[in-house]
């Protein structure tokens, strides 16, 4: 079953929204006390950081890809740009989130893969994606674990496609080391305090033939 409308939360009475959004916080909080590394969080991330992250969407253009689906807040606010569901894909590991989001976004491909490997699994073409949204605890992991999923992220996105990943600190949570070797380049995009923690959004994409060039 498909949809071509916002998800359902997004029309929601205000009483409503209050009820989803109290779930939310509580099912992520179940899964920080599960699994702690993993989650990075004792609470989502806010719909002020959301609509940061999915700023410049093209509703017209090419696929998205999140990673990190979690309680569906970027999600939601991807649909809400009116990109297709069909051309939304979710990757989430976590076997309780994906099972929400699964109810709630039916028109939308919830992958149950990680993310280090998640070009085998999608349904688009190499190339065919202007946006990869990341909801992963970037800052928390490993740099050969960053640079497998930044790896994989790039081989999705079209010339000119994005990465777009935030984090808890003012520095992109990938190391500039890293980002010279594999010839990306980052931008900080926004930044909001309407968060817990207040979070600041970075994009980044490789650096074109041109650039190289003008450099």
């Amino acid at each position: 079953m498909s949809f071509r409308t916002k998800p359902r939360a997004i029309a929601l009475s205000s009483g409503a929204t209050v009820r989803v959004r109290a779930a939310e916080y509580l099912d992520f909080l179940a899964a920080w006390v599960r699994k702690p590394r993993q989650t990075a969080s004792v609470v989502p991330s806010s719909r002020f950081l959301a609509r940061l992250m999915v700023r410049d969407i093209d509703p017209e253009g090419g696929r998205v890809l999140e990673l990190g689906g979690g309680t569906g807040v970027f999600t939601r606010e991807i649909l809400s740009t009116g990109l297709p569901p069909e051309k939304l894909e979710v990757v989430e590991i976590n076997p309780a989130f994906a099972r929400g989001l699964e109810r709630h976004f039916p028109g939308v491909d919830i992958i149950r893969h990680r993310a280090e490997t998640i070009s085998a699994h999608v349904s688009g073409e190499p190339g065919g994606y202007q946006r990869v949204i990341s909801g992963l605890p970037l800052l928390a992991m490993n740099q050969a674990t960053q640079r497998a999923i930044l790896e994989e992220a790039l081989k999705l996105l079209a010339p000119g496609g994005v990465f777009v990943q935030f984090t808890y600190s003012v520095r992109s949570p990938i190391n500039q080391a890293l980002l010279n070797d594999m010839g990306v380049i980052a931008a900080r995009a926004g930044q909001t305090v309407r968060n817990f923690p207040p979070a600041t959004v970075f994009h980044y994409r490789r650096i074109e033939a041109e650039e190289e060039q003008a450099a």
